[in-house]
């Protein structure tokens, strides 16, 4: 009767176990921390392709010297954060400072529609479009990462898991966030400083001319 008994008790404490959501909870951490790994990784391969940009960019537009310094200076300011991704206020200044080389780089691309030989130049043009891929697949890995995030958060939410979160510590990790979100969902307004003209003064009609006296 007492192993009976046990028996039970095993099987309801496997039940028990089995719904409490621990072994999804660990298996969405793992996911989380993936996604993040994907992301530095995408991150890392933009940054290593930035020294040859310059280098390429400054043989021929040496004078451009303001643009080159801002994307290196930003590329080492990059380089030194020590980013932990569950910590909100960490992942905000590395999300900040990513975004400050995304800017200087939008400018020296901008810049380079003024060299007609630079943008020509075959090795040039390589790294152009690795860049774009890298940029690409940096969207893409961010975009994973940040469901990922979410679904995990959702998950230690609800119950019972949000009791098995409690006593194992696991808690909501920080998230990419928006910051130019109003401006970024509403085209952009054209103005070119140059007022509208006027509308055209209506012309009063031209009265028909008079009868000749000989008629």
């Amino acid at each position: 009767m007492r192993q009976v008994s046990r028996l039970w008790l095993l099987v309801l404490l496997v039940a028990l176990l089995s719904g409490c959501g621990y072994n999804a909870i660990q298996q969405k951490d793992e996911a989380v921390k993936a996604g993040w790994s994907e992301v530095l990784n995408q991150y890392k391969r933009r940054a290593d392709l930035i020294p040859n940009l310059v280098k390429t960019v400054q043989g021929y537009a040496q004078q451009e010297r303001q643009v080159l310094t801002d994307v290196t200076n930003a590329r080492a300011r990059v380089g030194q954060i020590q980013v932990n991704a569950d910590d909100a206020a960490s992942l905000q200044q590395f999300q900040q400072a990513q975004g400050e080389l995304s800017s200087a780089l939008s400018r020296l691309l901008v810049v380079t529609e003024n060299y007609p030989n630079l943008k020509s130049d075959q090795s040039f043009r390589d790294l152009q479009a690795q860049l774009e891929g890298t940029e690409n697949r940096i969207t893409v890995a961010r975009g994973r990462y940040i469901q990922t995030v979410q679904d995990y958060n959702t998950y230690i939410r609800q119950f019972p898991q949000v009791i098995t979160a409690k006593i194992t510590g696991a808690k909501e990790k920080p998230n990419f966030t928006v910051e130019n979100e109003a401006a970024i969902s509403e085209a952009p307004a054209v103005d070119f400083g140059t007022p509208p003209p006027a509308p055209a003064t209506p012309q009063a009609p031209t009265p028909p001319p008079a009868p000749s006296p000989d008629n």
